[in-house]
Parts: C-alpha cells; structure tokens; sequence
C-alpha cells in the first residue's frame, strides 16, 4: 500500500514541509515519484521515518540520524536501543512530574517541602549506582575514584545523549570500513573533544591520551569491546590521527 505525502504527514504528524526537507537531504526518499510529481510513500519509509521520529525525540542532529540509519540495517538493534534510551527518558520525566506535583501541593497548603524530596528527579542515585563498578575498578587499580557527591545528572544526561551519538557514529563507521583518517572520521573526533572542553580542559593530544588508556584498559576496553568488536582501537587511533594533524 502507498501513502500520498498528506497522507503521512497526517498519519505521522510531521509537516509536509519536513517530508520534503527529509527528501531533499536524502533521510527519507519516497517510494516513487508520480509523473505528476507527487510523491509515495510505503511501509519501508513509515518504519523508517518512525524510527527517525525516534531518533529526534533523542535530540538527534539530522545528519547523525541518517548516518545512524544508513549504516545499520538491523531494525530492530536499532528499536531496542532506542527504547532503552527513552525509556530511560521516561523514567526521569516521570520522577520530576512527581517531584513537581508534590512542589505545586506544597506551594497550595504554605508548607515547606520535604528537601530530601525537592530535587527528585535529578537521577542523581541512578548515576551513582551506574557509575559504581567503575569506580570500584579505578579504586582497585589506580586508587582513584569519581567524585559523585556533586554529580550534576542533567549534565551528565547531555554528556550520556552526546556520548551515545558519538559512539553510534564511529561503530557505523568502523563497520562500514571508513579509514579512521578519514575527513567524516576526524570531523567527529573533534566536534567531539569540542563538546568535553565545555567542562574540562582537553586538547587533542589529551583526548588521544584518554582514548589509549581506555583501549589498553581491561575493564573499559571490555565496555566497548561489548559494543563493536574493535571499537576501542579504532577511536584511539581516530583519535591519535586527529592529534597528528
């Protein structure tokens, strides 16, 4: 079955000015093109553009959405990754719709609010309890640990969302057999060290030095090796091509 591009944009809730954008830069072709010049869509582009729904609900760029889509086929690695990504969305949106209901009824009856209670939602606990074995590993190993008395979990939720982009990227790339010199490759390394130095003093070379450490590290190697095999040596040496430059 086709669908006209008002049908869809009636069915998705997309604009038609945002199909043809989408056709235009390539994230979503029609199916066919009428003489006419109207456009048809199919089931493939529905699942595709719902997954791109998915993906901007994510705060996705369009560019990395379509480099996420176009180099894994797998639809549905890509559904369950994204389920757990705004399922982890959901659950935080939902503790602070609870902690500001509790604030509103506060506020109603002039009573003072419970400060254990007013910053809940924050996940503060949940990226404490996240970050736990890695700290137990650092304290084992090298005797140091993550501070997370003064975790900021909105800041850490932007890193996460960033991190996760970034590392959909280069494991699309590193399948795709895209040279680690390459321009794409190296443009991602630095938007990348761009974002870190908002809150921590890292140049290229710094970031190169991260990356080595985390490929030659057992525990963090593992984390990334579990995502693609040869992740951790492909972003190192991205990252060390980068430096070089």
């Amino acid at each position: 079955m086709s669908y006209t591009v008002h049908e869809v944009a009636k069915l998705s809730g997309v604009t038609i000015k945002t199909l043809y954008h989408y056709h235009k830069i390539g994230l979503l072709m029609p199916e066919s093109i009428a003489e006419n010049s109207y456009r048809y869509y199919g089931e493939k582009e529905l699942k595709r553009l719902q997954q791109i729904l998915f993906y901007r609900e994510l705060d996705f760029s369009l560019e990395n959405i379509k480099i996420a889509l176009d180099n894994e086929p797998n639809r549905l690695k890509c559904l369950n990754e994204q389920y757990s990504l705004l399922k982890a969305r959901e659950q935080r949106l939902a503790d602070i719709l609870s902690t500001l209901e509790e604030t509103i009824q506060c506020e109603q009856k002039g009573e003072p609010m419970n400060k254990d209670k007013m910053f809940t939602g924050l996940n503060k606990a949940e990226w404490k309890n996240a970050l736990t074995e890695q700290n137990e590993h650092l304290q084992e190993k090298y005797g140091y640990q993550i501070d997370t008395s003064t975790i900021d979990s909105e800041v850490m939720n932007q890193k996460a969302a960033e991190a996760i982009e970034f590392t959909t990227f280069m494991i699309n790339s590193l399948k795709s057999g895209v040279s680690v010199k390459d321009k794409s490759v190296l443009d991602a390394i630095k938007k990348h060290i761009q974002f870190m130095q908002r809150d921590m003093n890292i140049d290229a070379k710094g970031f190169a030095a991260q990356t080595r450490f985390l490929m030659t590290d057992d525990f963090h190697r593992n984390m990334m090796e579990d995502q693609q095999v040869g992740l951790s040596y492909y972003i190192c040496f991205a990252a060390e091509s980068y430096a070089a430059q």
